[in-house]
């Protein structure tokens, strides 16, 4: 399979550095690719983004993909100059040591390295042991905490240094599919609709949301600001097909095998429909996933935003989730657009998904 050709505003968002609190870089590759597109278009105070096609239409829809990513923050400078950190986000310690990361600062990036213990210096005990969170650190090379001082400050954030890469074909790889994949699908959309020149009935309302990882806080606060009618989040979610994953626990989903659309008590059952039928109009693969409770998506937020929100899920599968090397299909993300684009133009006035 030949390589495909990756769009430059996924791109730029993948190389965007943006954890949950700090997302300017992304936020800014967002304004620069859907602003122009937009009606109108308008950020809040906790950075989100807003972009209005068809301000007048009706039913409103808000298509919502948040932004931000897993990080550290630093807490703490000992005298040497090796800096402690907290997480951003939902980390496996597992993966943490020995990464090389990048340390957003007022001066620029710093380069660092995640360090620990070697396991020459641990007994068999400690060689079983997941290192705590305050028995790691980053070394950026500084002789002493004045010295770090000057380069780093307390609250700056950092992120994994692992950069997008393809691996074969449409499979690619990077820090944080979770979720640039979904702010690109929502902003795309957009685009593409204002493109087409598509005779709208709805208000569509594409919004690039921040902290989604620490707690679905953007899409809470847009969601009551925006009031809409109908709401998709676009979010990862779990491949199963690879070793060490049992279906029987966590259902079965591949990449390549079409965008994944969410079913279940945090889903209206017509958006789902619409959804689904969209998927067989443009004949593009799809696959159906349950949940039986509220999902761990700004889905949740939309749903029960003012008075309640007809919302659904669309997830682009994902291998290795918050790990610094996440894998996807692009044309799983290609697919997801397209998916997005016809489900809203098929919005009929006056259809609020009310059942």
């Amino acid at each position: 399979m030949a390589n495909i050709t990756v769009p430059s505003f996924l791109t730029d968002l993948l190389h965007a550095r943006s954890p949950s609190g700090y997302e300017s870089e992304a936020q800014a590759v967002f304004d620069r690719y859907v602003k122009p597109a937009a009606d109108t278009y308008a950020h809040d105070a906790l950075g989100n983004r807003i972009a209005t096609l068809n301000p007048d239409g009706d039913p409103v829809l808000m298509l919502a993909g948040h932004l931000d990513e897993l990080g550290l923050i630093i807490t703490y400078i000992n005298e040497k100059g090796f800096l402690y950190f907290d997480l951003i986000g939902g980390h496996d310690r597992i993966v943490i040591s020995g990464r090389r990361v990048v340390i957003q600062t007022a001066n620029g990036p710093i380069k660092g390295v995640t360090g620990k213990r070697a396991i020459h210096l641990m007994d068999a005990e400690d060689r079983k042991k997941v290192p705590e969170r305050h028995e790691m650190w980053i070394d950026i090379g500084a002789s002493s905490k004045q010295e770090a001082l000057q380069r780093v400050s307390i609250g700056d954030a950092a992120t994994y240094d692992h950069e997008f890469e393809l691996i074969h074909g449409s499979i690619g790889t990077a820090r944080a599919f979770d979720n640039k994949v979904g702010a690109y699908v929502v902003g795309e959309t957009l685009v593409r609709l204002a493109n087409s020149k598509a005779n709208l009935a709805a208000k569509v309302v594409s919004v690039g949301t921040v902290q989604e990882e620490i707690g679905v806080r953007g899409a809470t606060t847009s969601a009551f600001a925006i009031n809409p009618h109908l709401a998709v989040a676009i979010d990862v979610g779990h491949a199963t097909d690879h070793p060490d994953c049992d279906n029987r626990k966590y259902g079965e989903f591949k990449l390549g095998g079409g965008p994944m659309i969410c079913r279940g008590a945090n889903i209206n059952p017509k958006i789902f429909q619409k959804l689904v039928h969209a998927a067989h109009d443009l004949g593009i693969p799809y696959q159906i996933e349950a949940d039986p409770r509220a999902t761990g998506t700004d889905a949740r937020a939309l749903q029960l935003s003012r008075g309640g929100v007809a919302t659904g899920l669309i997830s682009v599968p994902l291998r290795y989730m918050h790990t610094p090397s996440e894998m996807v299909d692009l044309q799983d993300v290609e697919h997801a657009v397209a998916l997005l684009v016809e489900f809203s133009k098929n919005l009929a006035k006056g259809d609020y998904a009310h059942w």
